[in-house]
């Protein structure tokens, strides 16, 4: 998974990046090595919101995009809760996937029918 973090008037800083990648190794696991996560901090600019600093993800995958927005008072509390969030989306979406790959067939197919009718008989449409 390719991680960009981009700061909105905020430093990102080394233990800001590295908080982040060793959080998004359960996530990584879970999805393509071609997927693209993009990561932006940044604090609210209004000092009455308590919790100002936000993170907020996207992570783009073959066919879907993912997103979570979080905030607290601490960067890194953010951080943490977006990733959970992100987490989250990814296991839901992939069983998703792995419930529509499991979902049986219809136990008989039209042609099937057809043969077996008497050749007087119409069936009817499916």
């Amino acid at each position: 998974m390719q991680i960009q973090i981009k700061g909105r008037n905020v430093p990102v800083t080394d233990e800001i990046r590295m908080h982040a990648e060793r959080r998004l190794t359960k996530v990584s696991r879970q999805v393509s090595d071609l997927a693209r996560l993009e990561i932006e901090l940044f604090k609210e600019p209004n000092p009455r919101v308590a919790d100002s600093q936000v993170a907020e993800c996207t992570l783009y995958l073959k066919g879907v995009t993912l997103r979570a927005h979080d905030a607290s008072p601490e960067m890194l509390h953010s951080l943490n809760l977006v990733v959970d969030e992100l987490a989250r989306q990814v296991k839901r979406h992939r069983d998703k996937l792995r419930h529509r790959r499991d979902r049986p067939a219809k136990l008989v197919q039209p042609a099937v029918v057809a043969q077996m009718a008497p050749s007087g008989l119409s069936v009817p449409s499916l």
